[in-house]
């Protein structure tokens, strides 16, 4: 072999590698940024919003006021099946037609 061939394909692959060596580190870069952003997400998921006393307050008064609702319902289902503003003498279906 001659000395100028050995030297040509040393010089190509040192191009070759060289060519490589920059296309991975672009490719880390890219997958560093990527972890970076996925990071920035992810804490950005941990943080929780932080409820004032003001709206603590407010949402009891709705929950409580949903409790009234819901017994205020149950009542009124369990008056309707024995309502005295029926009409005497007529089934359920009869009286709602009414």
């Amino acid at each position: 072999m001659s000395q100028e061939s050995v030297s040509f394909r040393i010089t190509r692959s040192t191009e070759d590698l060289a060519q490589t060596i920059h296309a991975l580190s672009h490719r880390l870069v890219r997958l560093e940024q990527r972890f970076a952003a996925l990071e920035l997400s992810v804490q950005g998921l941990e943080v929780q919003p932080s409820v004032s006393d003001e709206e603590r307050t407010s949402l009891s008064h709705v929950e409580r006021l949903l409790q009234d609702c819901r017994s205020l319902l149950a009542l009124d289902g369990d008056l309707t099946s024995e309502s005295p503003y029926s009409p005497v003498g007529l089934d359920d279906d009869q009286a709602l037609a009414a």
